[in-house]
């Protein structure tokens, strides 16, 4: 890490820019657990912690845009604890996870008897907040309503409580974070577009891990370290040179927290004296894993496709009447000539099915006969 730093402050023309960077580097260092710390030297990393140092001191609100697993959470903590309000709450909730029903109690609170079940007053997330900071998670899962209070209460620092009537105040940063792009919802009408102003003091972009090529080594050997540890072994011996490879091959579009849940597997999956060697993307592939209906049928249509595509042009008409056609006598036969049976094997009624056999003159003697004992049955 101290190449890392090193390697950043010849970047930095600024004596005031270089004492809060070495400042920052220390106090979040101590404030964080070893597990939850940023590690990274990509130039798109080293510029997103630059942009947090410069705006962490602002008494304004901060919107992060990323992808799922780029760390928003971990760049709202450097936010605040970079702040004049570290000494305050960090408080965080996720709109996601919390219902429709729910979201305003937590965020605003309400008193005794505002609704059934509501015994006591309860003191939501901005009142727990006051003097801190407020991270909101899935910003763009909250509803109109919603968006319409957390626009007053960023305007004037004012709320009430469900179920009552007293105007409250509180004083709380707020930062807000999502993986959608709200531009885009705000111009079909499902985001507040004030809100977005009010929001969008400051935007920081997290780069995803793709864009972090230099930092997926890094990281892929703090999390096996780390998961060592917990596995009780002395040492970690370190990856193969194609595991290596392989690592920064990737794609990750589950970002650092799909990083972490494969080295972690690959790391408990290999004998501690060696290597890690194979790289375990995908811990639903098995050759045993049940496949979706649909899956299925694609196999099936894939299995009937010829080998050699149609000499073109061809009479699509033609050739879906031919299909149909095939199908049909297979079901029949299939069903052994049980009309109804082979209705079921094709997904239809038994009358579609007589339809279809009309159609295409597929009607015997024995059919007729077959028909006028259904009908006589349904009679």
């Amino acid at each position: 890490m101290t190449e890392l730093y090193g390697q950043y402050i010849l970047k930095i023309f600024s004596i005031t820019t270089l004492i809060v960077f070495l400042t920052n580097i220390w106090s979040f260092s101590t404030m964080r657990p070893d597990n939850e710390r940023m590690l990274g030297e990509s130039p798109a990393f080293l510029r997103t912690l630059e942009q947090v140092s410069l705006i962490a001191p602002l008494e304004k609100p901060v919107l992060l845009v990323g992808e799922r697993g780029t760390g928003k959470e971990l760049i709202a903590a450097r936010l605040h604890f970079l702040s004049n309000r570290w000494e305050g709450q960090f408080v965080k909730m996720n709109c996601a996870a919390i219902s429709e029903s729910l979201i305003e109690s937590e965020l605003f609170g309400h008193e005794a008897g505002a609704f059934t079940g509501a015994t006591k007053t309860h003191h939501g997330r901005f009142e727990r907040a006051h003097g801190g900071t407020l991270f909101l998670d899935e910003l763009a899962t909250t509803s109109m309503r919603v968006q319409e209070k957390l626009l007053r209460i960023i305007e004037y620092g004012e709320f009430e409580r469900i179920g009552g009537s007293k105007t409250l105040t509180c004083n709380v940063r707020l930062i807000a974070a999502t993986n959608q792009d709200l531009p885009s919802l705000a111009a079909r009408g499902q985001f507040r577009s004030d809100l977005l102003d009010r929001l969008a003091f400051d935007v920081l972009t997290l780069p995803p891990l793709r864009e972090r090529e230099e930092d997926i080594a890094l990281l892929a050997d703090h999390f096996a370290v780390n998961m060592v540890k917990e596995l009780g072994r002395e040492f970690f011996p370190g990856f193969t040179p194609d595991a290596t490879a392989q690592l920064e091959q990737y794609s990750w579009p589950g970002n650092i927290r799909e990083l972490k849940n494969v080295i972690e597997r690959c790391v408990y999956r290999t004998e501690s004296e060696d290597q890690v060697s194979e790289v375990n993307f995908d811990p639903f592939a098995s050759p045993f894993r049940p496949q979706s209906d649909v899956a299925i049928t694609n196999k099936q249509i894939e299995q009937r496709t010829p080998e050699n595509s149609p000499s073109w042009p061809v009479d699509l008409k033609q050739v879906t009447k031919d299909h149909e056609r095939a199908l049909i006598n297979s079901a029949l036969s299939e069903a052994k000539h049980n009309q109804r049976r082979a209705a079921e094997l094709l997904g239809l009624s038994y009358h579609q099915l007589r339809g279809y056999l009309k159609k295409y003159t597929l009607v015997g003697a024995s059919t007729e006969e077959e028909s006028a004992v259904e009908n006589a049955k349904e009679a």
